[in-house]
């Protein structure tokens, strides 16, 4: 990819913004990677999940937890592939960089799941989410307010649904790996915020952070994927019977 000069003001707020992003995403990938190939498959639930007419369940306790966000990381992944593979018209050189950056994170997260999975279940392979297919449906990729409004809805959502899933967590490897994930994602939903509304404090809203606890929004399994069915993309059915 052709490597592009970024230019910033004088108190280069862009280029600190970008080096935050990066450095959150640095090492995460390496170190999990490590934590799962030795995880002790502890509340892991080895037993194939019940379908409903051969459609695939994510399965329940941690196995169901880490096949849920692998269902989110594609999602994205899908999403931020799509944008970098042909970026709007006008493109700042900080929202192509900050974009490429996500990507990369995404692309990252996603692939970690899977082998973690992989490498928890074994030898059962059929309790592996299998790569699931999308569609963006009137979705303009060529449109900035299109794609960033959609890169914050799925920033928040993600952030949402680690939040929430945290608690179904009984592996504290596992729980571990989450906390440094949602950490990423929340520099991604402030990110992505503050390019739509530059010098505001969208960053941490009250539409996402409780003004009296100071914590960011935390939803049930079954809450984030009535959302996230509800636009439509993820077009590869799947079931939850087993999550809250």
């Amino acid at each position: 990819m052709e490597k592009k000069i970024i230019k910033v003001d004088s108190n280069n707020k862009a280029k600190d913004r970008r080096r935050f992003l990066q450095l959150s995403g640095m090492g995460l990938v390496g170190a999990s990677l490590l934590v799962a190939c030795s995880n002790d498959d502890d509340g892991m639930a080895m037993m194939p999940p019940e379908g409903e007419d051969g459609i695939f369940d994510l399965g329940s306790g941690d196995l169901g937890v880490l096949n849920y966000a692998y269902a989110l990381e594609q999602l994205e992944a899908d999403f931020y592939t799509k944008v970098v593979n042909s970026f709007y018209a006008n493109i700042s050189d900080e929202e192509r960089l900050v974009l490429t950056d996500l990507y990369n994170h995404e692309v990252n997260h996603r692939d970690f799941f899977k082998t973690a999975i992989t490498a928890a279940v074994g030898s059962n392979t059929e309790l592996v989410l299998p790569t699931l297919e999308f569609d963006y449906g009137d979705l303009d990729f060529n449109n900035r307010d299109q794609v960033l409004g959609t890169a914050k809805i799925l920033e928040d959502t993600g952030v949402a649904a680690y939040n929430g899933a945290g608690r179904l967590i009984t592996s504290p490897d596992y729980l571990l790996l989450a906390g440094k994930i949602v950490s990423v994602e929340a520099r991604h939903a402030s990110a992505i915020r503050t390019l739509i509304n530059p010098g505001s404090a969208d960053f941490a809203g009250d539409d996402t952070v409780d003004v009296m606890t100071g914590l960011d929004v935390a939803l049930d399994p079954s809450d984030i994927l009535a959302a996230v069915g509800a636009t439509g993309f993820i077009t590869t059915p799947f079931t939850a019977n087993n999550l809250p």
